[in-house]
């Protein structure tokens, strides 16, 4: 007789908790197979252990924990960070026929506590939570007389303090392993680097945790550079050129930039909006609706605004001021194209936003320490928009990751040309050592282009070795060159406001002739694709009126349910109806993106439709 071992057992009930989870994933959400690693994931956190999950947007996240949740036994608590997150994420789950609800401050009192008696009951597979009411001692009371099936903490970057986000009520939820040690936790990021990673680990106590980490590369995404000249001007021909009428968001540094660039847009044709922290929540909330629930809406915001956006087809995102950090940057391109549809990261890049960024750490309150991580992300950035080779490789080296050039960005498609920088940099760098290192680049490009200004005069820098050895480069082209070479690391700028330039170390090779500087020639580039409106991206074979009646169908159901039309159906899911035109619940089963539940609740109204044009 055979005795059936341990890890047989194990393996046993590992293939068990996998057969569920993917008949959950094909009868719920509509779709054939797990991607990557999401088997593993879902498989190990229902087996109770923790983990923490580094995936892109739109990478399957969401489902690494929704799925154990149904799987396991009580109701599974996601700590999210944002109204909009939770609200874009219930409404969806509850489209799917998913017990889901949230507790946030948008709810009345008497809503609450008909959550709260859901709970008790036991009726909710789900339940979104912000930080702060989840480490509320009535929060945590409650929790003790349920059965949580997990916590899964979305958006766990926000715990770091060296990170892009940092909410310093995160650091509290270390709490949830103290209370409840036995309770498996996930924590989920689609931007962490290597010291992230390590403060996540180590605050929310994750020492044991395994740690799952996807491909950071956004294939869909084209990152595109272009020298800021006219910014807005810039912003308006690459909208015009390559995304009329779609949908994009718009990043600026201030409140008063994003109302002007608003209105700006606005009188040119762009259905625009602003949206940052000084309007008024009403304000902000109609924007936002307007942004989630109408075609062609481009939102013009500060950072506050698309971390809790779900909306799958942002055909763009564009910044017209440098962000501060690559984590910044990879999360806020990260909203365009989570449909996996073609889109584009755009932005402005101008070297004043560098003299800016550098001031603004300088005089921040902040802790040295902090100051020091904070010029290191900006040093990072800055090497991302003068890299010479391919942008992608850039980016996803910056996460520790191998990439081959992409084929897909502005250095790939349009390779710039270089030139040998080395004589040009020798010539400034001698400037700087030779004026004592105490001056900022407009008085050192006078003494290389031999300007005699009262300044120059007065400090008898017309008479050193280096007046005038710069007359064959431009204003822009001197301007253009210390910009990169602060990039490199070859020149640092003091942090007393007035951007001295000093030498660095790094740079007496080059000084000494030891060392060649190949730099990009820096310009203006862009002509994007062009593509027929309407249809979404990579599906212009479509029969266009009955594309358009299926997705004035779309919307008339997402209104009478005041829902965004995308949690009815994505446009993928959307595109794949109109070219197979399904007549039966079988045919409709098929597609990719649709279940038992949507099939029931949609089929009869979409077929009406396809009848209509067969």
């Amino acid at each position: 007789m055979m005795v059936e071992t341990a890890a047989a057992r194990a393996d046993s009930t590992d293939s068990a908790v996998l057969t569920r989870a993917e008949e959950i994933l094909h009868k719920v959400y509509g779709h054939r197979a797990f991607r990557g690693n999401q088997a593993e994931i879902i498989s190990h956190v229902s087996a109770g252990g923790d983990a923490l999950v580094l995936m892109p947007t739109g990478g399957g996240k969401s489902i690494c924990y929704q799925i154990p949740a149904m799987l396991r036994d009580g109701v599974g608590i996601v700590v999210s960070p944002l109204i909009a997150l939770m609200q874009d994420q219930v409404a969806a789950l509850r489209q799917i026929g998913v017990a889901a609800a949230f507790l946030n401050s948008s709810l009345q009192i008497e809503e609450q506590r008909e959550v709260e008696q859901q709970l008790r009951k036991g009726a909710l597979q789900l339940l979104y939570v912000a930080p702060e009411r989840l480490t509320t001692p009535r929060f945590m009371d409650l929790l003790a007389t349920l059965r949580p099936a997990l916590f899964a903490i979305d958006e766990a970057h926000c715990v770091s303090q060296w990170g892009h986000d940092f909410r310093p009520e995160y650091i509290q939820l270390s709490i949830l392993h103290e209370r409840f040690p036995d309770v498996p936790r996930i924590a989920l990021t689609a931007t962490a680097d290597q010291d992230t990673q390590r403060e996540i680990i180590q605050r929310l106590k994750l020492e044991e945790a395994e740690v799952y980490r996807a491909s950071f590369d956004r294939p869909n995404i084209r990152y595109r550079l272009v020298e800021k000249i006219d910014a807005k001007r810039q912003l308006l021909n690459f909208i015009q050129q390559d995304h009329q009428g779609e949908s994009g968001i718009v990043y600026c540094q201030s409140r008063n930039k994003t109302e002007k660039i608003a209105a700006w847009l606005r009188t040119h044709g762009v259905t625009a909006l602003p949206y940052h922290a000084g309007m008024t929540q009403d304000e902000r909330r109609e924007n936002q609706h307007r942004f989630i629930t109408d075609d062609g809406v481009v939102v013009v915001a500060t950072v506050a605004f698309g971390m809790g956006i779900d909306k799958p087809d942002v055909r763009f995102v564009a910044h017209l001021d440098l962000p501060s950090s690559i984590e910044a940057y990879y999360q806020e391109t990260g909203r365009a194209g989570r449909d996996g549809a073609p889109a584009d990261a755009w932005l402005a890049f101008g070297r004043g936003d560098v003299m800016m960024l550098r001031k603004r750490i300088a005089e921040s309150n902040a802790p040295e320490a902090r100051k020091v991580i904070e010029q290191r992300k900006l040093d990072a950035m800055l090497r991302f928009c003068e890299t010479p080779e391919c942008r992608r490789m850039a980016l996803l080296g910056y996460f520790g990751e191998e990439s081959q050039p992409c084929g897909n960005c502005d250095l790939c498609l349009e390779p710039q040309a270089t030139w040998d920088a080395t004589v040009a940099a020798q010539k400034l760098l001698s400037a700087v050592l030779r004026t004592g290192q105490r001056f900022g680049i407009t008085h050192l490009i006078d003494v290389l282009r031999g300007n005699v200004t009262e300044k120059v005069v007065h400090y008898g820098h017309d008479q050193l070795p280096t007046f005038g050895v710069g007359k064959d480069l431009s204003l822009h082209d001197w301007r253009a060159l210390s910009s990169q070479l602060i990039s490199l690391g070859f020149l640092s700028v003091a942090g007393d406001g007035y951007n001295v330039l000093a030498m660095t170390e790094a740079a007496r090779p080059v000084l000494k002739g030891e060392q060649q500087v190949m730099l990009r020639k820096l310009a203006e580039r862009g002509k994007g694709r062009k593509r027929q409106l309407g249809a979404p991206a990579g599906a212009q074979d479509l029969d266009q009126n009955l594309w358009e009646a299926l997705r004035a169908r779309r919307r008339a159901l997402a209104v009478a349910q005041n829902v965004p039309p995308y949690v009815i159906f994505h446009d993928a899911t959307l595109a794949e109806i109109a070219r197979r035109k399904p007549q039966n619940r079988d045919a409709f089963l098929e597609i990719p993106g649709i279940g038992e539940r949507k099939v029931a609740r949609y089929g009869q109204d979409f077929m009406k439709v396809i009848a209509e044009f067969t």
